[in-house]
């Protein structure tokens, strides 16, 4: 596959992601209720299928999830004028923000219903600049180890023709979803109305 066809088949999956995404609850966060039995994989399959809101901060530096599978996610983001540094090069928060949104996912993939995680550490190589001539790229995350409450995961951040800008790791910490608060219990009024 060339990268013109590679960039079309991209950009044809995210227009079919974004549809889906705009069909839904749009940008928000899921009450804990919605989340209640589902695994993390079902979690990101309902954001992605507009089920569940997705977050905010994607929409806004234009990065969506494309893809997840037990253990992996893949995003897709647009590079910007908006988030050229001053040398002319897409700044590197954009580029940690799109890999750190695929890690956590691909963790969060992993996860079983009721477990959920945090980042504890995050390290993201630069290897080659970004820029606007680059009209797709993905950040492609798999994880590498779970052990006990900490899960592990890599990334590399990729263009259409498989130039390779950036990877990263991270360490997260798992830990026990609270279980959404319960509406307490209502007593039954006794009855005002007269027996004989």
């Amino acid at each position: 596959m060339t990268p013109e066809q590679r960039l079309d088949l991209w950009l044809s999956e995210e227009r079919e992601v974004v549809e889906l995404l705009n069909s839904g609850p749009g940008v928000g966060v899921a009450r804990p209720a919605q989340l209640v039995g589902k695994s993390g994989l079902e979690v990101m399959h309902a954001m992605m299928n507009g089920q569940l809101p997705y977050a905010e901060f994607a929409r806004h530096l234009t990065f969506y999830a494309i893809a997840a599978h037990q253990g992996s996610a893949v995003f897709q983001g647009t590079p910007q004028r908006e988030y050229l540094n001053p040398m002319g090069t897409i700044h590197g928060g954009w580029m940690t923000s799109i890999l750190d949104s695929a890690l956590g996912c691909a963790v969060l993939s992993s996860l079983p219903p009721g477990q959920v995680y945090t980042t504890a550490g995050l390290e993201t190589r630069y290897v080659k600049a970004l820029t606007l001539d680059v009209r797709r790229v993905r950040a492609e995350a798999t994880v590498t180890r779970i052990e006990g409450r900490t899960a592990l995961a890599e990334a590399n951040l990729v263009g259409p023709d498989g130039t390779l800008y950036a990877k990263a790791t991270t360490e997260c910490r798992l830990f026990d979803m609270r279980a959404p608060a319960q509406a307490p219990a209502v007593a039954a009024r006794p009855s005002t109305s007269a027996t004989s």
